[in-house]
């Protein structure tokens, strides 16, 4: 029993890793035979992505990742306000940055330790048919190849226009008009090393906005907000680059490690499971960076997909699991394309009356109104048919910025440890009870966890946790049915008959 999971940039190296991990052989498919090892990419880590990664032996990244804890917002010359990240109780930093080229690397090497991964480099998908298993088409420098495989993920990225209309989906959405610049720069800026900083309308890029990320090795990622017309070319040549950097650095010494031009975009496929593939990450959903929800959204699909798929491999599961995979991962990408999409209308108004009111509001320096991204933070499977309500925990919806809702059933559990080890390494060995003093749970996998504490457990409850680390119910005095009934809802399907 095999998945195939096409694409190997940080989603699918994920989605390999963490099936190997389960036991599931992985053949993983990339179309280049070597890495560009060159660019910052996606660099900005939240925690969870870095707990998911820890959890596959990469705990380096969060220790090698330059951890900022402040983010700072301008108006023009004037600080509007800062934000602390909270530490969340956790021992991994809320974020961290660290180029996406170094995060691949560590992912590679840990792909070439695991006997389960077939990589196959060098491959370039030219079809995707589904006659009972799944069949991937690939160009090679050898000639046609074919690769056949019970299940796959579709992990190819912005580009993977062929996969995705090979499984009948399109991007749809919108495409912002205006650029992005983004220079990484080496230079010395004391005190910036663990800040982000973001300037709406600054002196130095009139009417636009600048956002500037901290490094490791005395790096910072600058990205200006530029016309649609800006030629990159043209300004290099003409100085105009060196006298953009000059304004924001000074007299400074630097080097441009990097540099390239974007367009934003808020784009979603209708369904991110087609028969026997999962799409994930950008291959699934585009969205602007603003708020670092990309690479840490596109992570949580991968493991989301590969939990359930272990699970139906295993034969601990039918097949409708994986329609929650679509039924969560999709409605994950809807509020991620809301949310992004309300900081681009923020930051480039489409009408006058928009720009009016953001005027207003930078003018008023409102914290609450001001919109320079909201940061990556899980979704809540509060909705999802793998999650038991409990009346007593109702989800009071999306909380303040930096800010995470009460555990309860759909939330990421808190990353807390008690007596038998750290709560979420035990939920990712498979469906964990957490238990009371005074509840039985002769025969179940379980931990008891102390009354009160960081999940706010009330005596006689039980708290069923998936393999995912998300809370799947909280079931009060249960019996041997009751939690029997919630571990059928959160696996899709009757009791299998073992945790």
């Amino acid at each position: 029993m095999t998945v195939a999971v096409l694409g190997s940039g940080p989603v699918g190296q994920t989605a390999a890793l963490l099936l190997a991990r389960w036991g599931v052989p992985v053949v993983l498919v990339d179309e280049h035979e070597v890495r560009d090892p060159v660019g910052s990419k996606a660099i900005c880590q939240q925690r969870d992505t870095l707990d998911v990664w820890a959890s596959l032996g990469a705990g380096c990244l969060a220790e090698e990742g330059l951890t900022w804890t402040t983010a700072r917002t301008f108006h023009r010359d004037t600080e509007l306000f800062s934000l602390k990240l909270p530490d969340g109780g956790s021992a991994l930093p809320p974020f961290v940055n660290l180029s996406q080229a170094r995060v691949e690397e560590v992912l590679d090497e840990l792909i070439a330790a695991q006997p389960l991964i077939d990589i196959r480099r060098g491959h370039r998908v030219t079809g995707v048919t589904q006659p009972g298993r799944v069949v991937v088409e690939c160009d090679t420098a050898a000639g046609p190849r074919r690769i056949e495989a019970d299940y796959a993920i579709a992990a190819t990225g912005a580009r993977g226009d062929t996969v995705r209309r090979a499984l009948g989906q399109h991007l749809a959405g919108v495409s912002f008009r205006d650029l992005f610049l983004i220079c990484d720069i080496r230079a010395d800026l004391p005190g910036w090393a663990a800040e982000r900083r973001f300037w709406f309308d600054p002196p130095w890029n009139p009417g636009r906005q600048v956002l500037i990320h901290p490094c490791p090795g005395s790096q910072f990622r600058i990205d200006w907000q530029v016309p649609e017309d800006y030629d990159l070319a043209a300004e290099e040549t003409g100085g105009a680059l060196d006298r953009r950097i000059r304004a924001i650095l000074g007299d400074r010494p630097y080097e441009v490690v990097w540099r390239s031009v974007y367009r934003f975009h808020t784009r979603l496929v209708e369904r991110m499971r087609a028969g026997r593939v999962l799409l994930a990450g950008d291959c699934a959903h585009l969205v602007a960076p603003f708020g670092a929800r990309g690479l840490n959204s596109g992570v949580a699909d991968a493991e989301n997909a590969a939990w359930k798929l272990a699970w139906v491999l295993r034969g601990d599961a039918g097949e409708e699991l994986l329609e929650s995979y679509h039924t969560e991962r999709h409605a994950a990408a809807v509020e991620n394309a809301e949310v992004t999409t309300a900081t681009m209308d923020f930051l480039v108004p489409q009408d006058e009356a928009r720009r009016r009111r953001r005027a207003e509001v930078l003018a008023g320096g409102v914290h609450a109104e001001v919109d320079s991204g909201r940061l990556a933070e899980p979704f809540w499977y509060t909705d999802s048919p793998l999650t038991t309500p409990d009346p007593r925990r109702p989800f009071a919806g999306r909380p303040p910025r930096g800010a995470l809702p009460p555990p309860g059933p759909g939330v990421l559990l808190p990353d807390v440890t008690v007596p038998a080890g750290r709560l979420r390494a035990l939920a990712r060995e498979g469906f964990l009870l957490l238990t009371t003093p005074g509840v039985d749970a002769d025969g179940v996998r379980s931990v008891e966890i102390p009354v009160g504490g960081a999940l706010g457990a009330r005596p006689g409850e039980a708290w069923l946790v998936r393999p995912d680390a998300y809370v799947a119910a909280v079931l009060r005095q249960p019996t041997r049915s009751d939690i029997e009934r919630a571990w059928s809802a959160a696996a899709g399907r009757e009791c299998s008959g073992r945790f």
